[in-house]
């Protein structure tokens, strides 16, 4: 209700026609989307793509916007995988969300993500130990190797662009700054950003403030 009185308000009146029924289709498609997929009361905006549902494990009023693309990896060149995506209640995300996993990705409650987040458990190829992949391999041929599990917690604020990949843990209540690569554990109550990934700020319980970290 509160989307509609916003299109009312805001959009020119030529144009409000166009805006409602977009509104409407968008939202009916979407929890069909949702719903088919088993997510309760969930949405999935157009141009989402999931792939290997029965691995997927979604909590209660997700909000997926979109072209999101969760994918499950359960097979790739012969080589069989055992994925585990699981998102909890209440999670939402912008638009072109991209999670891939080959072992686990675990994301908890009330968790908001913005546009263009990439989380992945794996690698197109293999670059360290006994038998690396060469360069004379096309990178699309070459095995998917799993780099660790990803753990995200609740509350966790990730902004837009960030790309995440395992082995690594979010902590409850984190910030994770728009373009930064996460490639190591976050504690929990910091705002962290950059490339390398930098803790900037720390939430003080006792002052109730977020506090530069020294």
């Amino acid at each position: 209700m509160n989307r509609l009185v916003q299109i009312l308000r805001h959009e020119v009146l030529l144009y409000k026609p166009w805006a409602l029924l977009r509104f409407v289709v968008e939202q009916v498609f979407g929890r069909l989307h949702a719903a088919a997929l088993g997510w309760p009361r969930g949405y999935l905006g157009p141009g989402g793509r999931v792939i290997g549902s029965r691995h997927i494990a979604v909590g209660a009023r997700a909000h997926i916007n979109r072209y999101a693309w969760l994918e499950a990896v359960y097979s790739f060149r012969g080589t069989l995988f055992q994925p585990s995506i699981q998102i909890g209640q209440r999670f939402s995300a912008s638009d072109r969300l991209h999670i891939s996993c080959v072992e686990k990705i675990v994301i908890g409650d009330d968790c908001l993500f913005g546009s263009g987040v990439y989380i992945s458990d794996h690698n197109h190829g293999v670059y360290a130990g006994a038998r690396q992949s060469a360069p004379s391999e096309a990178p699309v041929d070459r095995a998917l190797q799993a780099t660790g599990a990803v753990t995200i917690g609740s509350r966790v604020w990730i902004g837009d662009n960030v790309v995440i990949v395992g082995p690594l843990t979010i902590g409850d209540g984190a910030v994770i700054g728009a373009n930064s690569v996460v490639k190591k554990d976050v504690p929990s109550n910091v705002i962290a950003a950059g490339i390398p990934l930098q803790v900037i700020k720390r939430f003080n319980p006792a002052s109730g403030k977020w506090e530069k970290n020294d």
